[in-house]
């Protein structure tokens, strides 16, 4: 893998505080949605969304205690404070990198950015701009605005989707000040075409809504199902844009494996008890359905079902769901990963593992096993916590490590390199590896 870019901290075009006020390419002017859609105050459902004490913690979790320089004297209403902003997901689109900054702690600008590929694609440590455009990042401005977003993707139909979670991740002030939603992006135009907000019904909070995976032919962009994984409830929502309705499917293959959840990354030593947390899509069958591969993050194992199953609701009410789900089998030791995707060109699929610091990799025309999954790249002391991992329509991987465990757990030292975003063609990637 290829070191694009590296930050010390994460810095911005526009701050919010009047010192960057000049961010160009804000998007377009004849946006059908205007940047501060209503002038209302973020809507809060008070006490109902407090966190359980615990004997084991997700990814989304600070344990109380645990010794940090985090949130000990952060100004709730500073626009920005540095050490606060770690990135978490990168996809790639035609000149832009989509950078998002979920609201974890307080002092984030905007949790929707992108890096200028053709501006500031040669600097090593470039600065951000606010996607679609700064007002819309601005949570406390509109009860329609972004709150907080961990990954986005790009479909064939050249959309950018992304769940913004509705929730303020602040440790020990965990608020969930809107409903979760789905958001679809026209990345011709930069409108935003669609926002759907999740009904509580199905999804109480946003706060395991970590990922999406669009199936959708080009030629039927409205026909487009999404998949969305709750590494918290442990639960497959599907949703599909024609009719605009989502269900959820439940199954004891999205829940964590308690033999997996023991981590040490970046010299950090934890237990998480990650659920569901990644999808990714395989090549389409002539019925015109697609294997769709999941794993939980706190799991070694592989699974497997088809998107026939998820896209027909009523299954998703069936107690019994006989064979459809299936166990492709385990990757082997340490190699839990955060997200995985299928390249279509190689037949490969490539994972960010975050207990080897790397990317690993399986072919899909040979058998699931341990012997068939490979290391693409390791780099303990570099690659800390693959965060992200997207490969764009050029068949170029992008992956994120952001060192996060230690953020959580420990203290960032500012006077190194923390945050790397890396690249390099698939067809590279499984040169030398048992995916070849």
């Amino acid at each position: 893998m290829i070191e694009v870019f590296k930050w010390k901290q994460m810095d911005f075009y526009n701050r919010g505080d009047g010192r960057h006020n000049v961010e160009p390419n804000q998007g377009h002017q004849g946006s059908s949605r205007p940047d501060r859609p209503y002038n209302s105050a973020p809507v809060v459902f008070p006490g109902k969304y407090s966190r359980r004490k615990r004997e084991s913690f997700t990814s989304r979790d600070t344990p109380i205690g645990v010794s940090s320089r985090i949130g000990s004297n952060d100004n709730a209403n500073a626009p920005y404070i540095p050490y606060n902003n770690v990135p978490m997901g990168a996809t790639h689109f035609r000149g832009r990198l989509f950078v998002t900054m979920p609201r974890r702690r307080v002092g984030i600008p905007s949790t929707l950015n992108y890096i200028d590929m053709s501006r500031d694609g040669r600097e090593r440590s470039p600065k951000l701009h606010a996607y679609p455009n700064f007002a819309l990042n601005q949570f406390n401005e509109s009860s329609q605005n972004l709150v907080s977003v961990y990954r986005t993707t790009v479909d064939d139909c050249q959309r950018l989707w992304f769940i913004d979670t509705g929730m303020l991740e602040y440790p020990n002030n965990r608020q969930q000040i809107r409903r979760p939603s789905i958001w679809i992006v026209d990345l011709n135009t930069d409108r935003v075409i669609k926002r759907f907000e999740i009904p509580e019904s199905l999804v109480e909070t946003g706060r395991g809504l970590a990922s999406i995976t669009i199936d959708v032919q080009p030629n039927k962009c409205g026909e487009a199902f999404a998949y969305i994984p709750d590494l918290v409830y442990r639960r497959l929502y599907v949703y599909h844009l024609s009719d605009d309705r989502i269900w959820a499917f439940e199954h004891n293959y999205f829940n964590f494996d308690p033999l997996a959840g023991d981590l040490n990354i970046g010299g950090q030593s934890f237990r998480w008890d990650d659920g569901i947390f990644s999808t990714t899509l395989g090549p389409r069958q002539p019925d015109g359905s697609r294997d769709v591969y999941f794993h939980p993050m706190a799991s070694t194992n592989e699974f497997v079902v088809s998107s026939r199953v998820l896209q027909l609701e009523s299954n998703s009410a069936r107690a019994d769901h006989g064979s459809d789900f299936r166990v492709l089998g385990g990757r082997g030791p340490s190699t839990q990963s955060t997200m995985h995707e299928y390249d279509p060109r190689t037949g490969v699929i490539f994972f960010a593992e975050i207990q080897k610091n790397g990317v690993g990799c399986w072919k899909t025309s040979k058998p699931f096993s341990v012997e068939n999954h490979g290391t693409v790249d390791s780099n303990a002391s570099d690659m800390i916590y693959p965060s992200d991992l997207t490969i764009d329509d050029e068949g170029i991987i992008w992956m994120m490590s952001n060192s996060m465990p230690i953020f959580i757990y420990s203290t960032l030292d500012t006077d190194v390199y923390n945050f790397r975003i890396w690249r390099q063609s698939t067809s590279k990637d499984k040169r030398g590896t048992v995916c070849e």
